[in-house]
């Protein structure tokens, strides 16, 4: 089964998009987003499931994500929401969303907050600690100076599934390399973490080719195994550089040198055993 292990939808009147601007560079994905837009997409591309990932820092969202994923006729097996992990209400709040069953996973939007030790505060350990018990996960969306806190509370919370979004965000239009080639690494030496295969070309300059990528794939490959790599679009993200297909195609071409049931691994059965869907 081919997964999509990364994407969003959004409409606009719900208000709580704080990040997504009517100007560039976000000026063409600021519309509404809907299943009824990604399907086709994912017929074309043989992607028979999806993960639906939070786009706003409100349970609200995530309630509204829930209630997506019910209705989408088995397309979205999964669904990463939000909660305020700082609130004194917050292991409450996630018992209560851990109910329904397609919640998967938590993601506080990390690489949009001033601190990028946020997630070693004290007040947000309590909330960390119960997730592996809830069977749920947590994304991190970090980029490269995130990374080295993120390897702090990996630490502290051994038990905690926790999947890399994005590779981390490295600064391919620029082609930066260290700290954040060292510091995933450092983090795929925990054998609970995971990384998504999803978000390059965003990182990428305009009109990239493949080969800007191919070497930050390669170290992602060589840190992680194609065991825990998963493939995800980050559509509609992904549509400021690249259209879904386009962005499949690319991925093809990154595996291409891998044997059949490694490529099947990272397209979609490292998903499937990751999130339980």
């Amino acid at each position: 089964m081919r997964v999509d292990a990364h994407h969003h939808i959004w409409k606009l009147a719900r208000g709580d998009y704080g990040w997504l601007q009517p100007t560039a560079p976000l000026a063409p994905i600021y519309r509404d987003f809907g299943l009824a837009d990604l399907r086709p997409l994912v017929n074309q591309a043989r992607v028979e499931a999806t993960v639906l990932v939070q786009a706003a820092p409100t349970v609200a969202e995530t309630r509204y994500l829930l209630e997506v994923a019910r209705k989408s006729d088995g397309l979205v097996r999964g669904v990463v929401g939000w909660i305020d992990l700082l609130a004194r209400d917050a292991v409450e709040t996630l018992s209560a969303l851990a109910a329904d069953r397609l919640l998967k996973s938590v993601r506080p939007m990390l690489q949009d907050l001033e601190d990028p030790e946020w997630i070693l505060r004290p007040d947000v350990q309590p909330a960390l600690s119960v997730l592996p018990g809830m069977g749920l996960r947590f994304d991190a969306l970090v980029k490269p100076r995130e990374l080295k806190p993120l390897l702090k509370m990996i630490e502290q919370h051994p038990d905690l599934a926790v999947v890399i979004d994005h590779c981390a965000k490295p600064e391919i239009a620029s082609r930066g390399w260290q700290p954040w080639a060292d510091d995933l690494a450092a983090a795929a030496a925990h054998p609970r973490v995971v990384c998504k295969l999803s978000g390059l070309v965003t990182e990428a300059e305009s009109g990239w080719k493949i080969d800007a990528l191919r070497p930050y794939f390669e170290h992602v490959l060589r840190c992680f195994g194609s065991g825990r790599v998963m493939w995800g679009s980050d559509w509609p993200v992904v549509a400021l550089s690249a259209s879904y297909a386009d962005w499949v195609a690319a991925s093809e071409g990154l595996l291409r040198g891998l044997p059949p049931g490694e490529r099947a691994a990272i397209f979609g059965d490292n998903a499937e055993r990751f999130y339980s869907l």
